[in-house]
């Protein structure tokens, strides 16, 4: 099953443990599911967790460990095509990302614009507690 956290899961998995992000980062990293991503999203990670709001709750080695470890484990989509479907354009790389990765579900926090899509081709857009109680728990 391939799936793709949205970068706000990523944030919220380094923010909080024991929730739904966090979950299912761990999930990923124990191989119940390969992960995609792509240069993009890494650089996204990179600037958020350098903001003021977000550094001072993350340290730069866990966002750094995060990014490594997406860049050497998680599937790697280098060449995206161009998508214009997003509510919020700065979300269109990961239905790119989706389309180009064949992936399974797009796992977001984004109420107002990725999770109204639902779907977006083949991808099933989902949150992350979603993802957990249909898709992990029922496996």
């Amino acid at each position: 099953m391939r799936v793709i956290l949205d970068t706000n899961i990523l944030i919220g998995a380094l923010l909080t443990q024991g929730t739904p992000p966090e979950q299912l980062y761990t999930a990923w990293r124990d191989g119940r599911f390969d992960l995609l991503s792509c240069p993009t999203q890494l650089e996204e990670v990179r600037e958020v967790t350098r903001r003021l709001a977000i550094s001072v709750r993350i340290r730069a080695s866990e966002a750094g460990r995060m990014v490594n470890s997406i860049r050497s484990l998680a599937q790697m989509v280098e060449q995206l095509p161009i998508v214009d479907v997003a509510p919020d354009p700065k979300d269109n790389f990961l239905l790119a990302l989706a389309q180009a990765g064949g992936a399974d579900y797009l796992v977001t926090g984004d109420q107002r614009d990725l999770l109204s899509l639902l779907r977006y081709q083949n991808t099933r857009i989902v949150t992350a507690r979603q993802f957990l109680d249909e898709v992990l728990r029922r496996n």
